[in-house]
């Protein structure tokens, strides 16, 4: 088994639909820049509410990845 070194990054990712759109829209927009992605948990959870409604969800979340060496390789 390879050891591996882990960076973690936080990030907030909303939606109007639902705390786990919420979730899949960091991820996401994560992965257009961010490679070997591996895991992600939830830090803190809000809502914004509009008209005694709620209006859209918050979520914070800190994604881990492996860090790749020189070459590449993971």
């Amino acid at each position: 088994m390879t050891d591996h070194v882990y960076k973690k990054i936080e990030l907030t990712g909303s939606s109007d639909v639902s705390i786990e759109d919420a979730v899949e829209n960091a991820v996401v927009k994560a992965s257009q820049t961010i490679r070997n992605m591996r895991w992600f948990e939830v830090v803190e959870t809000r809502g914004y509410i509009d008209n005694d409604q709620v209006a859209y969800w918050q979520v914070t979340i800190k994604i881990g990845f492996t860090l790749e060496g020189e070459d590449g390789s993971q």
